[in-house]
């Protein structure tokens, strides 16, 4: 229902034409990031295909919301820690790796992504018998705060690249981002996002800044390309580890998520559940083909922008993901909208991870005269 302060936690009393909207606005925020991995991972030698990756991640989201009772308002994306694994799988040249093509290490690799999505089942269990208090007690605002502060400013490297392939395209969707949701009414409030995509990509297309030769090329419809995974001691130690490092940036967006929308996930529906999620989301894409996933941080800006946190919204872009996965054309249409334009939304998007951040440690009075909490925020 509609409560104080703008924030809309029922979003069908926006009726369904706007439901639909704001899924679409979600979407559009993941798709740049998600479909990033892929590219990337391709890049290395290992041909991830870029439409079983959204697939997985439409399917992972929709895992995720049933493992957390569908209350937790998160979309798993393409985690980008695993990266570094891929690279190294793909870079292996002794043993039985020697005479391997890349198209060959990759069922390698993604038996390490699956192995590191089980990792997330020990945790969520060892959470569920120890209890999220606990846990927590190991995470207090002056560590949870940092965190997600930290998780806003490591992305924003990213952004700072994509911006800086045109400055002044990037500022156009910033631009209309801000004026969308401080000075917007209505619907225009809550989708500043979608808006300063379109909007800046409509200029784009008026400055000749829009290349439209894979979309040309690229049919209508096309299936995905599933590779099914193969296990190996080398490529779990490879991969496996990694599952550490993501876990604790899984504490850190849930909290991220938690503070936006004024709601306790880690203790209800519970961290071992949201973890739950995010491991057999992974263990599932890493067996078919899709790369690791984790909750977006992107998808927590949206939430802090729009104040709309229905997961039902959440689910509506992960149902477009699954559909568009089947279209080849579709994604390149996404594909052809300039990095510039991408990185002008990611800047609004991750400074918004950074700022909740801030309000984390706010809100929670914590004594930053202290020196022992000075020490810890500087640490992190």
């Amino acid at each position: 229902m509609n409560e104080s302060n703008g924030v809309i936690r029922d979003a069908r009393k926006l009726g369904i034409p706007k439901m639909l909207i704001l899924g679409l606005q979600h979407m559009f925020a993941m798709f740049g990031a998600t479909v990033l991995v892929p590219i990337l991972v391709t890049g290395y030698g290992l041909p991830l295909s870029i439409q079983t990756t959204l697939l997985f991640a439409g399917i992972g989201t929709l895992l995720f919301h049933v493992c957390t009772k569908f209350k937790v308002p998160a979309f798993l994306g393409s985690s980008f820690a695993f990266l570094g694994g891929f690279q190294a799988v793909a870079n292996l040249d002794s043993g039985k790796f020697a005479a391997m093509t890349g198209e060959e290490k990759l069922p390698y690799a993604l038996g390490g992504v699956v192995v590191a999505g089980l990792l997330y089942l020990v945790l969520a269990l060892l959470f569920k018998l120890v209890g999220a208090k606990k846990v927590m007690r190991y995470f207090p605002p002056i560590v949870t705060g940092p965190m997600i502060i930290m998780i806003g400013l490591n992305l924003s490297g990213s952004a700072i690249n994509n911006a800086s392939t045109c400055w002044w395209l990037a500022l156009v969707a910033i631009a209309i981002i801000i004026v969308a949701n401080i000075w917007g009414k209505g619907m225009v409030k809550i989708i500043p996002i979608l808006l300063g995509v379109v909007g800046a990509y409509i200029v784009a297309l008026i400055a000749g800044k829009v290349d439209f030769t894979e979309v040309a090329g690229a049919d209508f419809v096309g299936l995905q390309k599933f590779v099914i995974a193969k296990f190996d001691v080398t490529s779990i130690l490879v991969m496996a580890p990694i599952a550490i490092a993501a876990m604790m940036e899984h504490i850190g967006d849930v909290s991220a998520i938690s503070s936006t929308t004024g709601k306790n996930f880690i203790e209800d529906p519970g961290l071992h559940r949201t973890l739950l999620g995010d491991g057999l989301a992974t263990a599932f894409a890493g067996m078919f083909g899709g790369p690791a996933n984790t909750t977006y941080g992107e998808n927590t800006g949206v939430l802090a922008l729009s104040r709309v946190y229905d997961p039902r919204v959440i689910r509506l872009a992960a149902l477009y993901a699954i559909i568009l996965s089947f279209s080849p054309k579709f994604d390149a249409l996404v594909n052809s909208i300039p990095t510039a334009i991408v990185g002008g939304v990611s800047f609004i998007l991750y400074g918004m991870i950074s700022a909740v951040g801030v309000r984390n440690v706010v809100e929670n009075k914590v004594d930053l005269t202290k020196s022992r909490n000075l020490i810890i925020a500087a640490v992190i």
